[in-house]
């Protein structure tokens, strides 16, 4: 299927690897010309090099840091008029609602709460005025289906949420669409740091506690990058257009409601 978007620019934060690395790599497959962000620059340049050499397409580092008012601004200025955001942070860590601070919960909606909105506020008029933009949000399944351990993810995640489908329902008359994306256990860098966080616990081996995670879902298998990749690029595509607002979990049929 052609997603009608070759050509098209797109800015993915939190891109040098993992969950916006994989977004990255599928919208340049499709001729998308991409804006990769992080704060280290030389993991940042190995990552364009990499996805430029498997697409031919032009990938563009920009190391800025986006829980940062200047990284942010640093990030906008490189494309100033970008059809597509990809909005992505590092996540809180897990925990007790004891263990978390004021300063702790403040960090949480700074980074997944304030700075995507941020990101929104400094690109939707322009694919207002052009009359064609996509935005994703990457949030958790913590966003519907909340653990005690994650309250701090699910807090933050969970006010982004309302306030991307507040927005939606104003911007879709002029054919922008803003959806969120509800990963479960993409075997990236974070399951790496959730499997030898549990492996540290439960004192189990790290391969035991990746077949224990693993073992809680419906497929008994971790989701694939490119699986999550290939979503986010319909998301982004010409023919998404009618859908906004929405909630897309990428769990292997995991989530046990209906809604």
């Amino acid at each position: 299927m052609d997603l009608g978007i070759a050509g098209k620019s797109a800015i993915i934060c939190a891109s040098s690897q993992g969950l916006g690395k994989a977004c990255a790599l599928a919208l340049a497959e499709e001729g998308v010309r991409v804006y990769i962000n992080g704060r280290d620059l030389k993991k940042l340049k190995l990552t364009a090099i990499e996805i430029n050499q498997s697409t031919d397409t032009d990938i563009i580092p920009v190391a800025a840091d986006i829980n940062t008012e200047d990284g942010r601004d640093k990030l906008l200025a490189a494309c100033k008029a970008p059809d597509i955001l990809v909005n992505n942070n590092s996540g809180p860590p897990p925990g007790t609602f004891e263990e978390w601070s004021h300063a702790d919960w403040l960090d949480g909606i700074e980074s997944n709460m304030i700075a995507p909105i941020m990101m929104i506020k400094g690109v939707i008029q322009g694919m207002e005025a052009r009359k064609w933009g996509r935005i994703v949000n990457i949030t958790s399944a913590m966003v519907k289906a909340p653990t005690p351990r994650m309250g701090l993810s699910t807090g933050a995640r969970a006010g982004l949420t309302a306030f991307s489908k507040s927005l939606s329902r104003r911007v879709a008359v002029n054919n922008v669409t803003i959806n969120n994306l509800l990963p479960e256990r993409i075997d990236s860098p974070r399951q790496i740091y959730m499997a030898e966080l549990k492996s540290k616990n439960e004192n189990i081996s790290y391969e035991e506690a990746r077949t224990r995670i693993a073992d809680n879902l419906a497929t008994k298998r971790m989701g694939l990058t490119e699986e999550f990749g290939a979503a986010c690029a319909f998301l982004c595509s010409s023919k998404s257009g009618y859908i906004s607002g929405q909630n897309l979990q990428l769990d292997g049929g995991t989530y046990p409601g209906v809604f």
